[in-house]
């Protein structure tokens, strides 16, 4: 099936943040412990409304309920909702730094129907328009294969601490995008 994202708008927010929840207690088990998901959610995962602000965070719904969602960044963070930033982050250079793609999540029920993969090739088209030539991923253990699939490559592991004194693994993740026609070198 072919699923059509849109953009994210602010009053989006509380639906995607219940969705995270669904799809890290539903999906990152065995990767993460139940420490470890409980402090991730609404610190390292959760909607960075940044992200929904400039226009480059998506969601994919039915009847109204999201069951998808993910984007990319301009900006310099790499991970994380924005309940642990003050202030605003700021943006990266597309001649000098790699676009970021962040947060993405799918519902239990919706996983393995090509969701993440329409808005990850979103995603990447609005990346190389806006003049990146390569992506940087802090992907979750359960992201892996998604991105793996496009063709990122694994460049490192890096553990990342939230509150309570846990951490989570994650794998950093990069792409050089093809060249396309009209795209500044």
């Amino acid at each position: 099936m072919d699923w059509t994202p849109r953009r994210a708008v602010e009053a989006d927010v509380p639906a995607l943040e219940a969705l995270i929840g669904m799809s890290v207690r539903g999906l990152h088990g065995p990767y993460y412990s139940p420490a470890q998901i409980d402090a991730s959610i609404g610190t390292v995962f959760g909607v960075d409304r940044q992200l929904v602000e400039d226009g480059t965070y998506f969601v994919v719904e039915s009847g109204g309920a999201p069951f998808g969602c993910g984007g990319w960044s301009r900006r310099a963070a790499l991970c994380g909702s924005d309940s642990l930033r003050t202030g605003r982050d700021p943006e990266v250079d597309p001649r000098t730094d790699p676009a970021r793609v962040r947060a993405f999540f799918v519902h239990p029920s919706w996983v393995r129907r090509g969701i993440g993969a329409s808005i990850m090739a979103l995603c990447e088209r609005e990346i190389a328009e806006a003049g990146f030539t390569t992506v940087l991923i802090m992907a979750t253990l359960p992201g892996v294969p998604l991105y793996l699939s496009f063709g990122y490559a694994e460049t490192g592991r890096v553990l990342v601490d939230m509150p309570g004194g846990q951490s989570i693994e994650t794998v950093r993740m990069e792409k050089t995008l093809p060249r396309t026609p009209g795209r500044a070198a």
